[in-house]
């Protein structure tokens, strides 16, 4: 089966820190909306959020075995893991959607607030990732992300992420660059 990967799976080396996956294809999947929200009360921070309806969010798809869901599904607690329908996946690669293809969601989340913000060690994850796949990816995300005008905590000197990864010292000044105007425009 797949995951489509839409935050921090993104990141090769914090989705190893869950489990296995096969090769991370990049991929678009139209319908589904990403922004940054609370999950529940046992998240200390508002991680990325998608919820299905209008909209499209770029990410990977990652191939994984059955024994590997689990560990998945309790990476991605308070989330609905939900089938999407393969039409609505574009990607490069000569997938063969031979198996449900799941995605994380969540309906209605609260937005980040000064008790639950926005980490940036996780934007530093996730955009970590997004780079190692291209600059033009890493836009895209930013660009099909809403809510980045909520309050973000700069913890790199002390990260709070539990999945932090996979992040190098030439990521930093490329990600401040990069989300720079997000932060300003919202």
């Amino acid at each position: 089966m797949f995951i489509f990967g839409y935050g921090s799976l993104i990141n090769r080396a914090s989705r190893q820190l869950t489990g296995q996956t096969g090769q991370a294809v990049p991929a678009v999947v139209e319908g589904l909306q990403r922004h940054w929200g609370k999950v529940d009360g046992s998240y200390a921070i508002s991680p990325l959020v998608a919820s299905l309806g209008e909209g499209r969010c770029n990410g990977v798809l990652l191939k994984v075995e059955d024994n590997t869901l689990a560990h998945f599904d309790r990476r991605e607690r308070g989330y609905s893991r939900v089938e999407v329908d393969p039409s609505l996946i574009t990607h490069n690669g000569i997938l063969q959607f031979d198996a449900p293809v799941w995605v994380y969601v969540k309906a209605n989340p609260a937005p980040p607030c000064a008790n639950q913000p926005i980490m940036q060690t996780y934007v530093d994850t996730v955009l970590a990732g997004c780079l190692s796949i291209s600059d033009a990816f890493a836009k895209t995300f930013i660009e099909t992300t809403f809510g980045w005008h909520h309050p973000l905590e700069n913890d790199r000197e002390s990260p709070k992420y539990g999945n932090l990864a996979g992040v190098e010292d030439v990521h930093i000044p490329v990600i401040d660059r990069l989300i720079s105007p997000a932060r300003i425009h919202g």
